[in-house]
């Protein structure tokens, strides 16, 4: 965020690539934590994944919100509205090392660490006992090569053990992620590539006439639109504990004809106000938030604890890939219904 806001405004080359260098960083920090703390979920409890769900979804509200209120109503600057907000990732230390009960995870990583040490005991027994074997049946060799080349090949023999324990623990990693891909990963990979097209790449091409809506410019449509999505993911995701869904597939189609319907008003302009728009675009932050949450609360209904952990951070794959996906379709949309509206005389997705 901070390398964001203090490049330079102008779109050199050099600006340019350091704001990308900026956004691929916040990337990497948002994937990263939301694939270890989601994870993590499964050591507190059930309720601790309706509120991490509930955080994320207000997390979305809050910085959309205050971003738009912040550049549009009180007319404050992009650079300083990214400076004032860059100090929130410290939050997130004292939440996690302050208030956050660490009981449990001391817990979990000393058992983890028992049953690492009991495995590793095993595997440098058995190590062993294949060194002692091939000692009996080539002691004339051994007598040539001395003490020296006994420790080497134990060395060569344990790392090749531990080669092979890390090949076969990646190989179950895959089974177990093949079983997840049908009922969990794939309605969320869809919604994900859905919602994320709309955002990324339909969205900033639903404009109308300054004179028939409530903003005073065109660049004020984006983070309005934005802010509605991010209310309808907050409510959505804030619902497991109220409202559940099992057929995760249905709103996922539902969010596949989102992104059909605003195409289609993206090109042939037959929805006859933005107010409608709003309407839509808060139907899209529900279906996504819907879907995102329960998700998660069916792995955790469904899944057997031993792999829940892993099931839970590994499902975290499905929404960065659709946000990636969408980003690349995103940007030939764009294009594309910007062209298209510019020949049929509306030239409003080139203005500002």
């Amino acid at each position: 965020m901070l390398i964001i806001a203090l490049t330079p405004a102008h779109t050199d080359g050099g600006s340019i690539s350091t704001k990308l260098a900026g956004v691929i960083l916040a990337s990497l920090s948002s994937g990263a934590g939301e694939l270890s703390f989601l994870g993590l979920t499964h050591f507190y409890g059930r309720f601790s994944l309706a509120s991490w769900s509930s955080g994320t979804g207000a997390a979305g509200l809050v910085g959309a919100g205050a971003y738009a209120v912040a550049t549009t109503s009180l007319g404050l600057s992009v650079k300083f509205t990214l400076l004032a907000s860059a100090c929130l990732p410290a939050i997130m230390l004292v939440s996690f090392f302050v208030i956050l009960p660490l009981g449990a995870l001391r817990v979990a990583t000393r058992k983890a660490a028992q049953y690492r040490s009991i495995d590793n005991s095993h595997d440098d027994e058995e190590v062993e006992a294949r060194h002692t074997e091939r000692d009996d049946e080539t002691s004339e060799e051994d007598g040539l090569l001395g003490p020296a080349g006994d420790g080497t090949r134990f060395v060569k023999a344990s790392e090749r053990g531990k080669v092979s324990q890390a090949w076969a623990s990646f190989q179950e990693n895959l089974n177990r992620s093949k079983g997840l891909f049908f009922p969990f990963m794939l309605p969320l990979l869809l919604v994900y590539v859905a919602e994320y097209t709309i955002n990324q790449g339909v969205t900033p091409t639903l404009l109308f006439p300054l004179k028939e809506t409530p903003f005073e410019q065109y660049r004020a449509f984006y983070p309005a639109y934005n802010a509605i999505y991010q209310a309808g993911v907050f409510i959505s995701r804030s619902s497991s504990p109220f409202f559940r869904i099992h057929h995760l597939y249905f709103p996922s189609f539902l969010q596949i004809a989102n992104l059909a319907i605003l195409t289609l008003h993206a090109l042939f302009n037959f929805i006859p106000n933005v107010y409608l728009i709003f309407l839509i675009i808060f139907w899209e932050g529900l279906l996504g938030g819907l879907v995102y949450v329960n998700t998660f609360a069916e792995i955790a209904d469904r899944v057997p604890a031993a792999d829940r952990e892993f099931s839970l951070a590994a499902t975290t794959v499905s929404d960065s890939g659709g946000i990636c996906i969408a980003g690349f379709l995103g940007m030939a949309f764009e294009v594309w219904l910007c062209r298209w509206q510019v020949s049929q005389g509306r030239k409003y997705c080139t203005m500002s």
